[in-house]
């Protein structure tokens, strides 16, 4: 099967697995689905995306896989196994290739593939041999699925079928292993940042007054596709004037008008791994004094949390610390004053009327992606950084983001310091 991105070395997937294998008990199995290919109606379905925890385990990018993790089994060939839809001629004339036994090793490492018609029979002999069984469940703390997926159906018929076996949970495993990056993932981490430089350097040609925010999440579509990017890691946010103000605006229907900011939350995707940036730009080319203003100030935020993006801290002191920063530059601003902080709920600090989501999130596989928050942060963790001011009663708000990665001492390296951010690159660029 081919994909656009350039096949990664199975090498990432072989020391992927080995971690997670080290991680369970004597006499465990451990298995994983692929996501399903969602419908929309009549024969139309959604783009297949694949479930990260089995790209992460296998490098798999494909529908109806299964993977299961047996380090303990008696028979070495069933220690790592595969299980794929079979492909054929006609499948290939239709829908287009399909991973052979041969490309899933080339792309997994894993050498025993079977074909999904043979699944029952091999997993029930595996199961008699096995004590503890590792299923797969999205514990994130962001996660708010409704829908019922191939993991969730198979969780249901392997509890049924197998009711005495000692179920345990693979997902607290996997949120700490995909917290910390191997460099191979930084890489591909840093090609995504990459093609999101190449999107916004387009645009600040591109934007003037009277231009459409769909017009500019098409240049950056058009930027992406054209590297090798399926487009978006997330759904893109242009949000011109007001709709600056809203954290999560993805209508981007609206006409671009002289004097505004457009706030633009955008990051292109390469083999399925993310990048999130934001940048807020004059329509015109030119901030006015008091825009500038919350701008240098955002800005300052953002420095202030690289020195504090550091290994040993932990993303609850960080958040906290950060309160006192955006607290401090609110006070220079105006915007709060010395009584607001006095009287201010503890739960609900002054600050958080102009800045009210967190400042940091893991980032990779997901844009949100796995990690447990009451960890330290460590070496090759990576973290956006996106502190931001809205202020309605102006018409308009501020906020500006990178992706960091945690080093072993010091600051944090800036996946995307190549990418305009001052006021004075971004008017440059703009006018030239």
């Amino acid at each position: 099967m081919t994909t656009k991105y350039e096949q990664i070395p199975s090498s990432l997937f072989v020391k992927n697995r080995k971690k997670f294998a080290e991680k369970l008990l004597p006499k465990s199995l451990a298995v994983f689905n692929s996501n399903d290919i969602y419908p929309i109606s009549a024969d139309s379905t959604m783009p297949f995306q694949q479930h990260r925890d089995i790209f992460y385990l296998s490098g798999v990018d494909q529908e109806e896989s299964i993977l299961v993790i047996f380090p303990d089994a008696y028979l070495e060939e069933n220690r790592e196994i595969l299980f794929l839809r079979e492909t054929n001629d006609h499948i290939a004339v239709w829908e287009g290739e399909k991973l052979t036994k041969e490309k899933a090793y080339e792309v997994s490492g894993i050498k025993t593939v079977y074909w999904l018609t043979d699944f029952d029979k091999i997993f029930k002999s595996l199961m008699y041999e096995a004590e503890n069984v590792y299923l797969n469940k999205n514990e994130h703390y962001r996660n708010a699925v409704e829908t019922e997926l191939r993991e969730d159906r198979f969780i249901k018929k392997v509890q049924a079928d197998f009711p005495m076996h000692n179920y345990k949970r693979s997902n607290p495993i996997l949120q700490r292993l995909r917290s910390i990056k191997e460099p191979e993932e930084l890489a591909l981490i840093q090609i995504a940042c990459d093609l999101t430089e190449k999107g916004i350097r387009r645009l600040l040609n591109f934007v003037k007054p009277g231009v459409w925010e769909y017009e500019i999440e098409a240049e950056l579509l058009h930027e992406f596709v054209k590297n090798r990017s399926k487009g978006f890691a997330y759904t893109p946010i242009i949000a011109s004037g007001d709709n600056s103000n809203v954290l999560h605006y993805i209508a981007n229907n609206m006409q671009c008008k002289d004097g505004d900011l457009i706030l633009l939350d955008v990051g292109a995707e390469y083999a399925n791994y993310s990048s999130d940036l934001t940048r807020t730009i004059p329509v015109n080319g030119k901030y006015s004094d008091r825009q500038k203003d919350i701008y240098n100030s955002v800005l300052r935020c953002k420095v202030e949390a690289e020195s504090r993006l550091v290994a040993g801290n932990n993303w609850h002191r960080f958040h906290k610390e950060m309160g006192e920063v955006y607290t401090s530059e609110l006070l220079q601003l105006g915007l709060i004053d010395k009584a607001d902080v006095q009287n201010e709920d503890p739960k609900w600090p002054a600050y958080k009327k102009y800045m009210m989501h967190g400042t940091s999130h893991h980032m990779g596989l997901d844009t949100h992606d796995y990690g447990i928050l009451t960890d330290d942060f460590v070496e090759n963790m990576v973290f956006t950084n996106e502190p931001g001011f809205y202020i309605p009663a102006e018409g308009f708000g501020v906020r500006i983001e990178d992706d960091y990665v945690i080093q072993s001492s010091g600051k944090p390296f800036n996946l995307m310091e190549n990418i305009p951010i001052t006021v004075e690159e971004i008017e440059d660029l703009m006018n030239s």
